[in-house]
């Protein structure tokens, strides 16, 4: 059993590493392109393997840090993933059943991390369960609005996903490896520094004009064409 937590604790590592130093590739090269496209995927599937790891890892060291870390990554990631499938939301009201099912879920267990932040006094672990808590009632909102949607509402939660699951990484990676950062700065410094970036990239795709001919998706299959 110890040398499956032991490869386990491998695999979480070099997932983490790849997806640390692949979402940088993935923001600079052109948006929607080829290159977008692939290394997008590969920081995707990184973070769900290290997160994943991180699950079963957690269970092992009975780190409750590493479990919230992981499930709040997770979601990030297969929010911001799941958001390039839900483009036809700006023109059609159907929403999967599997949509709504997995922003309940979210919006329960991220109460409930804000819930034991504030009984525990851990405010890093509240700032994660708010921002998740928050995400999942924007989904809620977002699905009960579906057909009514901007038409760049897609674009703005993939940025929100991708990054958000990225600070959560880098939070991880600080907490249990530069030791010289005191707690809760180890924990939040990640936060201060992404959050602002995730803003400027709303306000920047806010202010470009919105494409009307048809978007691809990962796959490269083009979209039904958006009304305008």
């Amino acid at each position: 059993m110890e040398t499956f937590f032991l490869v386990n604790r491998y695999l979480h590592i070099t997932a983490g590493f790849i997806g640390f130093f692949v979402a940088p590739v993935a923001l600079a090269v052109r948006k929607g392109g080829v290159a977008h496209r692939r290394w997008g995927k590969v920081f995707f599937w990184a973070m769900a393997v290290a997160g994943t790891t991180a699950l079963v890892g957690a269970q092992h060291i009975h780190s409750l840090f590493l479990l919230l870390t992981a499930v709040f990554s997770l979601y990030m990631a297969g929010f911001g993933y799941r958001s390039l499938f839900l483009k036809h939301l700006a023109w059609d009201a159907r929403v999967a059943t599997f949509d709504w099912v997995v922003a309940g879920v979210g919006l329960v267990v991220f109460l409930g991390t804000v819930a034991y932040a504030f009984v525990a006094g851990n405010i890093p672990v509240g700032v994660f369960g708010a921002l998740g808590a928050s995400t999942a009632v924007r989904q809620l909102r977002g699905y009960a609005n579906a057909g009514k949607l901007t038409k760049n509402q897609w674009l703005l939660n993939h940025i929100s996903g991708f990054l958000a699951s990225y600070i959560a990484a880098v939070s991880a990676f600080s907490v249990t490896s530069l030791r010289f950062i005191p707690f809760p700065y180890n924990f939040l410094w990640p936060t201060l520094l992404g959050v602002p970036v995730i803003l400027w990239w709303h306000r920047r795709v806010r202010s470009q004009p919105v494409r009307v001919a048809p978007i691809f998706d990962l796959s490269g299959s083009p979209a039904p064409a958006l009304r305008k």
